[in-house]
């Protein structure tokens, strides 16, 4: 039996989830956003409830790629398994429609907040390790570009002859 203060917790959180994608072919574009629709629908305490694929259009800038999103509703048990789905799919945008109120207990933000610190700290610990790489590949070059090319150039004036 659950005690009163899970019974606070908000259950069955209905919400909109947007995807966006740019890629080429546009073929593909649209079997990536439902691939992904179908691995969220097989989380567990997840449920898509509708989709909508918009068909994909080019890009203006890059020629060749396209672009589109999709969206989906789903109904997730409660809120932490939204949370899990922001963090593990990162799409554009997340709109919750139903309850208008989301109860939540401590438990439950300590979840959420928990989550969010040990992903923090995986991406921290990637950005620390491709700086590193990145400083010794600059070292790398250094030592391998000869050495009259190691002394930038001085500009000289076009006035100047």
């Amino acid at each position: 039996m659950k005690s009163s203060k899970e019974n606070l917790e908000t259950k069955g959180i209905r919400s909109m989830l947007i995807f966006e994608i740019i890629g080429r072919p546009a073929e593909n574009l649209i079997k990536t956003l439902e691939n992904i629709i179908k691995q969220i629908d097989e989380e567990k305490k997840v449920e898509v409830k509708s989709k909508d694929i918009k068909e994909p259009t080019p890009l203006k800038d890059q020629e060749g790629f396209f672009t589109t999103f999709a969206e989906i509703e789903v109904e997730v048990e409660d809120i932490q398994y939204l949370a899990l789905l922001m963090f593990k799919y990162m799409p554009a945008h997340i709109e919750v429609v139903s309850p208008e109120l989301v109860a939540l207990t401590n438990n439950g933000w300590g979840d959420i907040l928990s989550e969010l610190t040990r992903r923090l700290h995986a991406y921290d610990e990637v950005a620390r390790v491709l700086r590193f790489q990145n400083n010794q590949l600059k070292e790398k070059l250094t030592e391998l570009m000869p050495k009259d090319k190691k002394k930038k150039p001085e500009k000289k004036d076009p006035k100047e002859k």
